[in-house]
């Protein structure tokens, strides 16, 4: 009997262990995300969507594969509807997953005949569910890192919607156009790019340094609006599929009493990674490298509670679409 018992408690410490450490792993991935988009990739590249954009000398890796988006496969972009309400969310929050990992243990706890909380008496010391918690932290955000590197791959994005994303052709370094002179893109500065190629419904189309000019003050822009919580600015800058995303962000940041502060948002590098036409809306989708200052406050003390004043760094694939008539208005982020 002692030696079935043995096991039983191991595995129920075991169990204790990962609901421990469940809501770490999640406040360690939302501590390093919390700016505009909280490190997610969503909202719709038109019949791309489910395409991956090329890579570049800014973003050598493939943009992961949209985990909220509106667009269903074989349609184009929405414009005008509100997300709708079972969209595919990124994570669960912490509440969610500290529920799910002590639920967990429990039900491991009554399959093998005890309560939440058996077996813990029998440690010889508490160290030892540290180390254990500290094991499995380690293991499953390793495991987390693979499987994201392995959604990140181009076979992730193969699916019935548009044609194969643009490859070969000229990839400008977005600070050469600005005259910033940053990173190692090829291409003549302010040059036409015309990076087509993909979907029969698409077009190439030329990108001028104006537009160059419009994405990075795009991305400043955004992420100043989200900072301020400005939602009615916020749809003067994305598309309404972005910013009912940034809006339900912004509520979950209300619910856990924080305020997410982006500033001094500095784009270090950029390229153009695929720019093309569906009917009458253009299309454009840039790899940038940015720098800012990245950090949550508590809303009641204006205590910070994650970042602080020292920049890092971020590379993000934006995708800005336009209509005749109306601006480049943000479309869609994915991670690298």
């Amino acid at each position: 009997m002692t030696f079935l018992r043995r096991p039983r408690g191991i595995v129920q410490t075991l169990a204790l262990a990962v609901a421990l450490a469940f809501p770490l792993m999640v406040i360690a991935i939302s501590a390093a995300d919390a700016r505009a988009g909280r490190g997610g990739s969503f909202g719709s590249r038109g019949s791309r969507t489910f395409s991956a954009p090329s890579t570049t000398t800014t973003a050598p890796n493939a943009a992961q594969p949209f985990n909220r988006t509106m667009t269903q496969p074989g349609t184009t972009a929405p414009r005008g509807a509100p997300a709708a309400g079972n969209a595919a969310r990124p994570g669960m929050g912490m509440m969610g997953g500290l529920m799910a990992g002590l639920l967990g243990a429990g039900l491991l706890g009554m399959l093998f005949g005890g309560g939440l909380f058996s077996g813990l008496g029998s440690l010889s010391s508490i160290f030892g569910l540290l180390l254990q918690i500290v094991i499995i932290v380690m293991v499953v955000r390793f495991a987390m890192s693979w499987w994201r590197r392995r959604n990140g791959s181009a076979a992730a994005y193969d699916g019935p919607a548009g044609g194969p994303a643009s490859t070969g052709g000229p990839q400008t370094n977005l600070r050469n156009v600005l005259g910033g002179g940053l990173g190692a893109g090829a291409g003549a500065a302010g040059g036409g790019f015309g990076l087509g190629g993909g979907a029969a419904a698409s077009a190439p189309l030329e990108i001028k340094p104006d537009d160059y000019e419009a994405f990075e003050r795009l991305l400043s822009d955004v992420q100043a609006a989200w900072s301020n919580e400005d939602v009615e600015k916020l749809h003067k800058l994305a598309t309404p599929e972005m910013v009912s995303y940034f809006t339900e962000d912004l509520a979950a940041n209300k619910q856990q009493s924080v305020v997410n502060k982006t500033t001094d948002v500095k784009l270090l590098q950029g390229d153009l990674a695929e720019a093309w036409r569906e009917g009458v809306t253009d299309y454009a989708t840039v790899a940038m490298r940015f720098s800012l200052v990245d950090k949550t406050i508590d809303r009641a003390s204006g205590k910070v509670v994650d970042g602080g004043d020292q920049p890092v760094e971020a590379t993000e694939v934006w995708t800005f679409s336009r209509r005749p008539g109306e601006g480049w208005e943000l479309s869609a982020i994915q991670q690298t």
